[in-house]
């Protein structure tokens, strides 16, 4: 709760010294509200995201939900406009992360602590593959998953995200030569995500599906030097889909995948697994890192006989 209002007071400070730069600076009104008559914005936005802000920093609960819920709906009528007249694109960016942040303090100052179990549902619920299949079935799965996930997160998402950046005014061309690294990196990410989606499908029982996941703890391919081959695999593909776009937005996306991945899905992945395969697991998780390879001669699974 604590660092819920302390967010708010940051939100509030820096929202009144941002109104203070909109009346001053004709750059920084063009920049963030565009065409936009600052009065009439202010006339709204300073009760209910810098009062509201200050409120909610000394515990007003009631505050806190009104500047969140202000701040989300001035996020998704500013994008509208910037989209539509192409004005207001760095608006935009900020109050996309205050909207973020607003929800994250909201959590902390209603709940005391952020529920991230209630991104695991659907497809992102754990629960283990049919072990009834055969590997030949957890093998089509898998390749179906990497279709319909990679097409989603690494082709719709970036191309979304990179036509919005075009729009909003926010492009900043990159070197020729990122390009060309960002096609080598992206398939050597790639055939790693491949080699550990079939270790995973061959080796565990399963799929990397959180939904279908493998009924034996996969120790094998690259799993035998970091825990998580796919999940590196995947922010590494954003990041090298971000530099073949020359997308600056596009590389962020990655990142703060990677964020969510790390501090909201991965401990409870790890939690599922250490209850599932205990000792084992436990093992496992003490001789391999989660993000940096450790690359030994023969490996994990046959040091650990």
């Amino acid at each position: 709760m604590r660092w819920g209002r302390r967010y708010f007071a940051v939100q509030a400070v820096a929202g009144a010294a941002w109104w203070v730069a909109v009346f001053l600076s004709p750059v920084v009104r063009e920049a963030t509200l565009g065409g936009l008559d600052p009065v009439m914005v202010a006339a709204l936005d300073v009760p209910l995201f810098v009062g509201a802000s200050a409120a909610a920093a000394f515990g007003i609960r009631f505050a806190a939900v009104v500047a969140t819920g202000w701040t989300i709906a001035v996020t998704v009528a500013l994008a509208a406009y910037a989209t539509l007249t192409s004005e207001a694109g760095w608006g935009v960016l900020f109050m996309t992360a205050a909207a973020g942040a607003s929800v994250f303090a909201l959590c902390l100052l209603l709940l005391g602590r952020v529920p991230t179990e209630w991104i695991l549902v659907g497809p992102f619920a754990f629960a283990p593959a049919d072990a009834r299949a055969g590997t030949r079935v957890h093998a089509a799965r898998t390749a179906a998953q990497i279709v319909v996930f990679w097409g989603l997160f690494l082709v719709v998402g970036p191309l979304v995200i990179d036509l919005l950046e075009q729009r909003w005014g926010l492009a900043a061309g990159f070197p020729p030569f990122l390009r060309i690294a960002g096609s080598v990196v992206l398939l050597l990410a790639s055939a790693l995500g491949i080699w550990s989606a079939a270790a995973m499908s061959t080796k565990g029982d399963g799929t990397p599906l959180p939904a279908a996941m493998p009924n034996r703890l996969v120790i094998a391919g690259p799993y035998r030097y970091v825990r998580n081959p796919m999940a590196i695999s995947g922010i590494v593909q954003g990041v090298a889909v971000g530099l073949l776009l020359s997308s600056w937005l596009v590389v962020v996306y990655a990142v703060l995948g990677s964020l969510v991945w790390n501090f909201a899905v991965r401990p409870h992945e790890e939690s599922d697994l250490e209850a599932r395969f205990g000792d084992e697991f436990r093992r496992y998780r003490a001789a391999v890192r989660c993000w940096w390879p450790r690359i030994r001669r023969r490996g994990y699974a046959e040091c650990a006989i």
